[in-house]
């Protein structure tokens, strides 16, 4: 018989680890990325050490939105991510060279796992993670193996995104996956979760410390004070 030794080696990875939020949307551009970047780099502005860990093969962008360039991890008895910016950032793009990566859906979930099994965080106050997108074997399996993850969900303004929203809620629910709180991106007027339209957001992209200083980042900082993140 053969025994998967990974699920028992993650436990240890993530030991060390005082709080994991996993960034989850279920519809494209809604801001997720952004979201989980952003969030991170708020948490280290605090004094927090923080991981990122951008776990969406389908479209790894958080490099991008952090304008991190010419990283690596480096191998110590696993892979040790790159520190930018106050943060420990660790992406699939790293294995990729930025081009799609042609898994299906046991090749995606069982690489998360594996990259989820070798990566060394150390001692963390909060690890971000960038989910797999929708509720998938892969995006089931980081939650399964990532226990005690709190799920913070990106939405939009819109009935459809509200809808899908709804029942994906529903069924985190019955699988009984704490839920964090629920960011509305893109709103067009202020309130307890919403992350106000930006016009200057696209331009901030890839340079962090304008993309601190937009009103997305001071919105977003406002609905994890009222979520007691920060």
């Amino acid at each position: 018989m053969n025994i998967d030794p990974r699920p028992s080696v993650i436990g240890e990875r993530l030991s060390r680890v005082k709080r994991v939020i996993a960034v989850t949307g279920w519809k494209g551009g809604i801001g997720k990325s952004v979201t989980a970047s952003t969030l991170a780099l708020l948490l280290a502005k605090k004094g927090y050490k923080i991981g990122l860990f951008d776990l969406d093969f389908a479209g790894a962008s958080d490099h991008l939105i952090l304008g991190a360039k010419g990283l690596f991890p480096k191998e110590e008895k696993g892979l040790e991510p790159p520190v930018y910016e106050g943060v420990k950032f660790m992406s699939v793009v790293f294995f990729s060279e930025n081009k799609a990566v042609p898994l299906r859906g046991a090749n995606v979930s069982d690489a998360i796992i594996e990259l989820l099994a070798i990566t060394q965080w150390g001692e963390l106050d909060f690890l971000v993670l960038d989910m797999p997108p929708g509720i998938n074997d892969a995006a089931l399996d980081v939650m399964r193996f990532a226990r005690g993850a709190q799920v913070l969900a990106v939405t939009i303004p819109s009935v459809l995104a509200h809808d899908v929203l709804d029942r994906s809620l529903e069924l985190y629910k019955k699988l009984k996956v704490p839920v964090l709180g629920i960011v509305e991106n893109m709103a067009a007027k202020p309130g307890p979760r919403s992350v106000r339209r930006d016009p200057a957001l696209e331009r901030a992209l890839g340079r962090p410390a304008a993309l601190l200083k937009t009103r997305f980042a001071s919105d977003l900082s406002a609905v994890m004070r009222r979520l007691h993140v920060i």
